[in-house]
């Protein structure tokens, strides 16, 4: 007998056999799905903790990068302000230098003015004694200043219109126009040489001395030249120059300077003995110039 079509059921496995035990069919899913709820709550804990970490890492890789950055920062700033310290040091160094040039210079000006003004009333007054001492004689009266024998009379057998006749030769004073020109070629020579064009200048005082060989300023202006061969280096012509002021002017206040300047070029040369000689002649010479109180210094400071 046939069954009649219809759906077939599965015959008996061993999934069913399991079944028959429900007890440790649902102990056993227990036990899974326990040990999954722990895994999948373990997850989450593992990946925090993970991810804490690393921020942390990250965040003191963060600190120690600023540290470093701050500390060169500071090292860099302290650089820049010492070396604007520096800076400030070397300006304030160069500012003084100018300074002691400058206060150099005025006192050059001073002491050619103050020479020049002496030595303009030198000549002044010995242009009225001159004057005097001729209008005396042509007026028959004795000149206390004679020379011996000379007793400033008028020749024996001269009359007072017969000398009255003779002529009088004053020496021409200088004009204000000749001493404007003499000033201002003096103080072109001297602006040459404070540019240091030192061959110009040279050349300069050289056309004063020969233009206005009778100027008060012609000694200064021999001394200047010789200064100026010294800062050439042309010790030779220095030399010669120097002397040339001593031997021309020997009552000029330039000459004791000349001298000084001489001992500068014998020390600089390397001569010692003769710097040291020179030195004490200007003490001998002219004990109360300047110079020879410079010299003294010297001269005390080379037996140290």
């Amino acid at each position: 007998m046939t069954r009649p079509p219809g759906r077939r059921t599965a015959g008996p496995t061993s999934s069913t056999r399991v079944s028959k035990r429900p007890g440790i069919g649902l102990a056993r899913r227990a036990l899974w799905a326990g040990a999954l709820a722990v895994a999948a709550a373990s997850l989450p804990a593992r990946a925090g903790l993970f991810d804490d970490d690393e921020a942390r890492r990250r965040i003191d890789g963060l600190r120690q990068e600023l540290s470093q950055q701050g500390k060169d920062n500071e090292a860099r700033i302290q650089k820049l302000e010492e070396q604007i310290r520096g800076i400030g040091v070397i300006e304030l160094q160069r500012q003084l230098d100018d300074m002691n040039q400058e206060i150099a210079r005025l006192r050059g000006q001073i002491e050619v003015l103050t020479n020049d003004n002496q030595q303009l009333q030198k000549r002044q007054r010995d242009f009225y004694l001159d004057i005097d001492s001729r209008l005396k004689r042509l007026e028959g009266v004795p000149n206390t200043g004679a020379a011996p024998g000379d007793t400033g009379a008028p020749p024996a057998g001269a009359t007072a219109a017969s000398a009255a006749t003779q002529p009088v030769v004053a020496p021409r004073a200088p004009t204000k126009e000749d001493q404007a020109r003499e000033v201002k070629a003096y103080d072109a020579a001297s602006n040459l040489f404070r540019r240091n064009d030192f061959a110009a200048a040279v050349e300069a005082f050289r056309g004063f001395i020969r233009d206005f060989p009778g100027s008060p300023l012609a000694a200064n202006a021999g001394y200047w030249i010789g200064i100026s061969y010294a800062n050439m280096k042309d010790y030779r012509r220095a030399m010669e120059a120097q002397q040339e002021v001593i031997s021309r002017y020997p009552q000029s206040p330039k000459a004791p300077d000349a001298l000084l300047a001489i001992a500068s070029i014998q020390a600089e040369q390397g001569d010692a003995g003769s710097a040291r000689n020179t030195l004490e002649d200007i003490v001998a010479r002219f004990p109360n110039s300047e110079a020879a109180g410079k010299a003294r210094t010297r001269l005390a400071q080379s037996k140290r």
